[in-house]
């Protein structure tokens, strides 16, 4: 499995967490990375044929926005980013346990998957859901939407694609809105605003609920490539 040590970048969005692994997701990484997992190379990817459509889900955490999505629509093949080991695991559990064939996952920085990985105009949708607010203003800089990241999305998705953004941060979901509502290369799915209804395929996840039980307002983000 890949690392990040031969394309440093000096400020990234994430922090790698060395968290402790159970043995069952130890042992999923052993006997399932094989079959779903993808290793970082600076090539674009040779991915398997069959599928009509290819939607890319950045930091899974545990994989369930990720699954729920996969099971319901077979038909793409969904790439998952992640960079925490046993979350990893625990997805690659999950995977094999619902027989899921069109769901790969790959650890390694998104940005960075993105630039090298991605052939260009070839996502149907990319999902960014919760992402690290990374709320004080000292930290804004490690934020993953920013005009690089911008140009990728643009880069790497279809005509006509979108990127959906779910954040529970209100002053992220304002800075994320008004970078594409000010992008002319992007056209704006929801309110005046910026902000769209739910999509039906995003479930909620745990980790939103807790947001919700804290009384976190969520805010959905969808912005299409023209």
């Amino acid at each position: 499995m890949s690392t990040d040590k031969q394309y440093p970048r000096s400020i990234r969005s994430f922090v790698r967490r060395r968290g402790r692994m159970t043995d069952a997701q130890k042992n999923a990484i052993q006997l399932y990375w094989p079959s779903y997992g993808l290793e970082f190379q600076q090539n674009g990817l040779e991915l398997p044929a069959g599928f009509d459509a290819l939607k890319l889900e950045i930091g899974i955490g545990n994989g369930d926005a990720l699954l729920h999505m996969a099971e319901a629509d077979r038909s793409s093949l969904y790439i998952g980013v992640e960079v925490h080991t046993p979350g990893v695991g625990r997805c690659l559990n999950r995977i094999h346990q619902m027989a899921l064939a069109n769901v790969r996952l790959v650890m390694h920085d998104a940005v960075e998957v993105l630039e090298y990985m991605i052939t260009p105009g070839t996502l149907d949708r990319i999902l960014l859901f919760f992402p690290d607010p990374w709320h004080k203003k000292r930290h804004h800089k490690r934020r993953i939407v920013n005009q690089h990241f911008r140009d990728l999305v643009y880069r790497d998705l279809k005509p006509g694609a979108s990127i959906h953004v779910a954040t529970d941060w209100q002053d992220y979901a304002e800075s994320i809105a008004a970078q594409f509502l000010a992008d002319a290369r992007f056209s704006n799915e929801g309110d005046d605003s910026g902000y769209a209804e739910r999509p039906a395929y995003r479930g909620q996840t745990r980790f939103e609920q807790r947001g919700l039980r804290l009384g976190h307002g969520v805010c959905d983000l969808v912005f299409t490539k023209k």
